[in-house]
């Protein structure tokens, strides 16, 4: 039975959203969320989870050059938490490493401005990490 699975790229003014197909095969960008009230933004990420019968949130988990965790690895951790909370869902913290890089080197070869890239970058890399985890999914099976 394949899992519905939702990707999260966090970040405090805009916040990437991806959903997965009912096959969970592959992964959609969905318009970015506005993240600069938690609470707002978890209400909205739990009337996902009940409308489109998310079973697992995959949150990114940012790294440093070092692969060290810094403070924005604290607040996805944290975060992810308070997400689990809310949801009830499962939450699985995934490495967001080159995710943005990814996302850009894509929206670039489809054509997409850099102006209309700035609206899109963080749920393409939502999406570029959903996508990833998918075909780990697979790969696991």
């Amino acid at each position: 039975m394949p899992v519905r699975a939702a990707a999260i790229d966090l970040g405090t003014v805009r916040v990437g959203l991806a959903v997965a197909d009912e096959l969970g095969v592959l992964a959609h960008p969905r318009p970015f969320l506005d993240g600069r009230s938690s609470r707002k933004l978890l209400t909205l990420l739990q009337r996902l989870a009940e409308s489109e019968s998310i079973d697992v949130f995959v949150v990114g988990l940012p790294r440093t050059l070092s692969g060290r965790e810094g403070g924005p690895a604290r607040r996805a951790r944290a975060f992810a938490e308070r997400l689990h909370e809310c949801t009830g869902r499962r939450v699985e913290l995934v490495d967001e490493w080159l995710t943005t890089k990814e996302a850009h080197a894509r929206l670039k070869a489809g054509g997409t401005r850099e102006r209309e890239a700035r609206h899109k970058i963080d749920s393409a890399s939502a999406a570029v990490l959903l996508q990833s985890w998918l075909d780990g999914q697979r790969g696991a099976v």
